[in-house]
């Protein structure tokens, strides 16, 4: 399983989103999508979804606490406890032993970040 984690500012559009996928995707056969709970619901998240095949997992926030990640943003761990919300929530939902494909991506106009995890391979 290749997860996309999300992570966007509450002024990110669904071509701020499209823009972080595409980077962080190229190349890769993504099969699901992951962010944070409490971004369900806002409306570049809802139509970036909508205009894909993929699933969404809701991570809850107590659950991005102490995922490792790579990067490290004030914002982020103030509010989650966490360094990205993209890097956490993709390694959250794709499981024990995921791990990054790759540094997060950061769509051109910086309201939105995507990073892939795989699940673990057995």
């Amino acid at each position: 399983m290749i997860v996309a984690g999300l992570g966007f500012s509450s002024a990110a559009t669904p071509d701020s989103l499209r823009a972080a996928f595409d980077a962080a995707a190229a190349g890769h056969d993504v099969t699901a999508l992951a962010t944070v709970a409490d971004k369900d619901g806002h409306p570049a998240l809802v139509a970036f979804v909508e205009s894909l095949d993929l699933s969404l997992h809701l991570i809850a926030p107590a659950d991005l606490a102490g995922q490792p990640t790579l990067t490290c943003s004030i914002r982020s761990r103030a509010t989650y406890g966490t360094g990205s919300v993209a890097e956490a929530s993709a390694l959250a939902a794709a499981g024990p032993g995921a791990r990054l494909l790759s540094p997060r991506q950061i769509s051109d106009d910086r309201l939105a970040t995507c990073v892939l995890a795989i699940g673990g391979q057995t």
